[in-house]
């Protein structure tokens, strides 16, 4: 059984804080240096709201799309990936709040829960408008000035015009079923996130009544932005808009009808999907069978042009039961996410980031393609990866030679997000069929990837791959390879080769990112090959306990989510307490992409509170209020957005002097740390230590160009380098220092 998601429940705060929101920064060709998380209410609280500081976040992406430093595409793709960023925001996190409301009939003005939905909504209104306003008043004129345009209908020439119409009657019309509204014909079930129309008409049909209202939905095999041919653009880069050319031929839909009034729109739906795994007797196939429902669910937000007449609002509010601070009155295109589409085909250079070459780590530079050498290499001791700055590329030879390798006799993999194609997925495939047991752990409720990541399942299973679905309620978000291979001891002194017992030899990578090779280009992770015979027992050990269900016997060195992780950090969190309570000195540096759950944001309260310095790297949602006096004061909280998408997570813990340095897959999240499969392992070795702590940590710590600093309010600080200072950003100085050819970084 598939159903609606359940209330989320976990030792984030059972009751979410309610907050008053300060101004966002005004968008305009500069960067914003105040964007405000969670402002206090009338007396300081413990935790800011989580919803908040998600908006917070895409403040700051918002604001990268505002320097005036940054290529122009990149400008334009920033601005797509706030829009992105915000229906994932409607869609699972807003949504709870938007069911309870349809569910409770407490859920009224003046309540509490009403007022911290109210609060959200302005402020997210707030950034919509924002973001408009640099899309039509920055962004595209500054293309515009580059002779990259969007052609509008008021704005082409008679000739264009006469194009478009062509390629509307050739390419649009034909798939078009405009539906006029009567008894027979109920309002159309509109897609999520789809572009639709709806058209108030005059006159008469064909029968000589007169149904005033019709819908338009615009099909998503055709594409959003057109490039108009060269000999039309008068020297320029034209394009127009799908939106542009059904609105400019509208009356063409409806022949012998008149067209009073009109406006795209968009329906954002609830799209988080919870499996009652317990009532089902295979998940794949429940999952299959469930995954149109997305489609359809209730909706959470209506997106309008600012010029949809009030009555057609009215009735599409009505139609989908949604109160007026759903409604999202836009100056543009309802969707900005498709003008991704108008970034790709920006290629000149000067308007994108220079490309950059990730390298090879130096003792594997000679292992591509050599037989068993990686295997070799990862015998003289742990490889550190650091992706994207440094290449992707080793984990999948170390997998493509574990393939193709006679000794190896078993492969196990976990598989969270992986991509519609990839070679991964191709090369535990050609394992499988070289006769290798082949073990792949696929989670199938990925968000956003369950139907890539069923397809995927059912490849491997064709092939005779034993995969299984982790754990019964539980998210497999771990990543993790193991490579089992059968090996000869060293012969002893006078004998011969081969003469002694052969062995199995463990090989493991662990990772903290997705095994998507697309996506280690844009994302910032650690990955480490391991031969080390502890921690591939433990890997091991943790596959044991998903694919048989078994109680995890100890680990020596991995924190296993949800049995020891949290206890773990929150004891190492505990013993820097201490030691600073004792007068010796206390240190945590931890950096991940959100941190909201409560009971470690208490124990990092009390921990500062003995005298712990603790500087945290949180990249998007942050619940801690730092700097607070009493309570925080020790604590400081940045956020890098840069370039690059900062994903690393790390745990350093001084413990009087030993450096402990963890990398994980986990952020400090109730669901990562109770609802999920999830590892945090240590960095033994003393150099990758210095690594870790010195390309993961300390080069953030010393970033003052794309960090924002949390205040104790809730407002995000951009930094500001003084006129002597040098001006460091961690990325570039990261692609400068680890990449084979760092372009400009």
């Amino acid at each position: 059984m598939v159903k609606r998601k359940a209330r989320k429940h976990s030792s984030e705060p059972a009751k979410r804080r309610h907050h008053k929101a300060a101004g966002a920064a005004k968008a305009k060709n500069k960067d914003p240096i105040i964007i405000t998380a969670a402002a206090a209410g009338p007396a300081p609280e413990r935790l800011l709201n989580r919803e908040l500081s998600l908006l917070a976040f895409n403040e700051r992406v918002l604001a990268m799309a505002a320097r005036a430093t940054i290529p122009l595409a990149e400008r334009l793709r920033f601005l797509c990936i706030v829009s992105s960023n915000l229906d994932e925001f409607f869609e699972v996190r807003l949504s709870d709040l938007i069911d309870e409301m349809r569910e409770d009939a407490g859920f009224q003005p003046g309540a509490a829960r009403w007022n911290e939905f109210a609060l959200i909504s302005e402020r997210a209104h707030r950034l919509v408008d924002s973001q408009y306003a640099l899309f039509n008043d920055v962004v595209m004129p500054a293309l515009s000035r580059q002779n990259i345009v969007v052609m509008t209908h008021a704005t082409r020439t008679p000739a264009q015009k006469k194009w478009v119409h062509e390629y509307f009657e050739r390419e649009v019309r034909p798939l078009l079923s405009p539906i006029g509204l009567d008894p027979s014909h109920p309002f159309p079930l509109v897609m999520n996130k789809a572009l639709n129309f709806i058209c108030q008409l005059e006159g008469k049909d064909a029968f000589g009544r007169a149904p005033t209202i019709a819908i338009v939905k615009v099909p998503r095999v055709l594409p959003r932005v057109i490039p108009l041919p060269p000999r039309l653009s008068e020297g320029k880069h034209a394009f127009v808009m799908l939106s542009s050319v059904i609105r400019s031929h509208l009356q063409e839909i409806f022949p012998g009808r008149g067209v009073a009034g009109f406006s795209q729109f968009r329906v954002t739906r609830d799209s988080d999907l919870s499996v009652d795994e317990r009532e089902v007797s295979n998940l794949r196939q429940a999952m299959r069978m469930e995954l149109t429902q997305r489609h359809f669910g209730n909706a959470v937000r209506l997106e309008v042009l600012r010029t949809c007449p009030p009555h057609l609002e009215a009735l599409l509010r009505e139609q989908f039961q949604l109160p007026n601070e759903c409604v999202y009155r836009v100056d543009g295109p309802v969707n900005l996410v498709r003008l991704n589409q108008l970034v790709d085909h920006i290629t000149q250079p000067q308007f994108r980031f220079r490309p950059f070459v990730p390298a090879w780590p130096g003792k594997l530079r000679a292992a591509s393609g050599d037989g068993s050498s990686m295997f070799e290499a990862m015998k003289q001791g742990d490889i550190l990866l650091h992706h994207p700055f440094q290449s992707f590329e080793p984990v999948i030879e170390f997998l493509r030679q574990a393939a193709h390798d006679p000794k190896v006799v078993a492969i196990r993999m976990t598989l969270y997000r992986t991509g519609t194609a990839s070679v991964l997925v191709d090369l535990l495939i050609d394992a499988a069929r070289r006769g290798k047991e082949v073990t792949v752990v696929v989670e199938l409720k990925a968000r956003f990837d369950e139907e890539a990541n069923i397809d995927l399942a059912e490849r491997l299973e064709q092939v005779g791959a034993q995969v299984v679905y982790g754990v019964v309620g539980l998210k497999t978000h771990a990543k993790l390879l193991l490579v089992l291979r059968r090996e000869e001891d060293e012969p002893a002194r006078g004998k011969r080769r081969g003469t002694l017992p052969a062995r199995l030899v463990h090989y493991a990578h662990l990772g903290t990112g997705n095994y998507h090779p697309s996506t280690t280009k844009l994302y910032t992770d650690f990955g480490m090959l391991t031969a080390d015979r502890q921690l591939c027992a433990d890997v091991e050990r943790v596959f044991m306990h998903l694919t048989s269900l078994t109680k995890v016997e100890k680990l020596t060195h991995l924190w296993l989510a949800p049995f020891t992780l949290h206890k773990r950090v929150l004891a190492a969190i505990a013993n820097e307490a201490k030691l600073a309570a004792a007068g010796k000195p206390g240190r945590i540096i931890a950096k991940m992409n959100a941190l909201v759950d409560e009971a470690t944001i208490n124990a990092l309260y009390v921990a500062s509170q003995a005298g712990v310095k603790i500087d945290l790297i949180i990249r998007g949602a942050c619940s801690l209020r730092p700097g607070v006096k009493g309570l925080s004061e020790n604590i400081s909280v940045r956020s890098i957005v840069g370039r690059l998408l900062e994903h690393h997570r790390i745990y350093y813990f001084r413990n009087g002097g030993a450096d402990d340095v963890y990398l994980s897959s986990a952020d400090w999240m109730g669901r990562n740390l109770f609802r999920r499969i999830e590892v945090a392992w240590p960095v033994l070795d003393a150099k990758l230590k210095r690594r870790v702590i010195d390309e993961g940590l300390r080069a953030y710590l010393e970033d003052n160009v794309d960090a924002w600093t949390l205040a104790p309010g809730g407002e995000y600080r951009l930094s500001r380098p003084r006129a002597a200072t040098k001006r460091v950003s961690a990325q570039r100085e990261l692609l400068l220092k680890l990449a084979a050819d760092a372009g400009e970084g």
